[in-house]
C-alpha cells in the first residue's frame, strides 16, 4: 500500500501540534499514525543538571534525526515502530517507548524537520505553520511553566539565548521547503479543510 508522509513544520508555539490534532481530527486518527519530532531529543541522562541546562536544545545537533528518519523508513515499508519517550524536565529519554502502527498517513511534526535534507526528502507534502513571533513567545511562555515545570526567569533566558537566534538561522529560512504555509496555526478554518480534504482525496485514491 502507497503511503504518504506529511510534515508540519514553524516556529516554537506557532500552533504545529494544534494543526496537526486538527488533521488528525478531520481526517481521522486511524488513518494517520503520528510522529512528533521532539521525541526524539537525544538522552542526556549521562550529564549533571547543570550540565544538561548549558545545552542548545533549538540547535539540529541536539535531536537524533537519523533515528527518525529510519523510523519513517520503516513505517512506509508497512513496519510498526518504537519511538522514545522523552522526559522534559529532566531532558532524558524514559525507559518506555511508543508503539506506532503503519498508517496510510504518516505525520511528522516538529520545528526543525524540514533543515535535514534526509528527512526533508521523505516528506511528501510539507506544511509550515507561520505565527508571529509575540504569540509564539507568550504561548512558549505558558507551555513551559505549566506543563515543563520552568521558571519564568529560565524560559525567557532560554528563548533570548538560543531559541530567538535558533528560529532565525534554522526554523524560518526553512519556510522555503514548504510545499503550504498556514499562517495562524490551528485557527486557520479554511487552511486546515484545504490540507485535510487534499488527505482525505489521497486516501480515496
Amino acid at each position: 500500500m502507497p503511503r504518504i508522509t506529511i510534515g508540519v513544520a514553524g516556529g516554537t508555539g506557532s500552533g504545529k501540534t494544534t494543526v496537526a490534532n486538527r488533521i488528525l481530527d478531520r481526517v481521522g486518527a486511524e488513518h494517520i499514525a503520528y510522529i512528533p519530532h521532539d521525541a526524539y531529543y537525544r538522552n542526556m541522562s549521562h550529564l549533571s543538571q547543570e550540565e544538561r541546562a548549558r545545552i542548545n536544545f533549538d540547535h539540529p545537533d541536539s535531536l537524533e534525526t537519523s533515528l527518525l528518519v529510519e523510523h519513517v523508513k520503516q513505517l512506509r515499508q508497512g513496519t510498526a515502530v518504537e519511538i522514545p519517550v522523552y522526559d522534559f524536565t529532566t531532558h532524558s529519554r524514559t525507559v518506555q517507548t511508543l508503539h506506532v502502527e503503519p498508517a496510510p498517513i504518516i505525520l511528522v511534526e516538529g520545528i526543525l524537520i524540514f533543515v535535514e535534507p534526509e528527512l526533508r526528502a521523505q516528506l511528501d507534502v510539507k506544511l509550515f505553520v507561520d505565527t508571529d513571533a509575540d504569540l509564539r513567545f507568550i504561548r512558549r511562555l505558558g507551555r513551559d511553566i505549566d506543563e515543563r515545570g520552568r521558571t519564568l526567569e529560565s524560559v525567557i533566558q532560554q528563548y533570548l539565548k538560543t531559541v530567538r537566534p535558533m528560529h532565525l538561522e534554522f526554523v524560518e529560512p526553512s519556510k522555503r521547503y514548504a510545499d503550504v504555509i498556514i499562517p495562524e496555526g490551528g485557527f486557520n478554518e479554511v487552511a486546515i479543510e484545504m490540507v485535510a480534504a487534499r488527505i482525505r482525496g489521497l486516501l480515496g485514491e
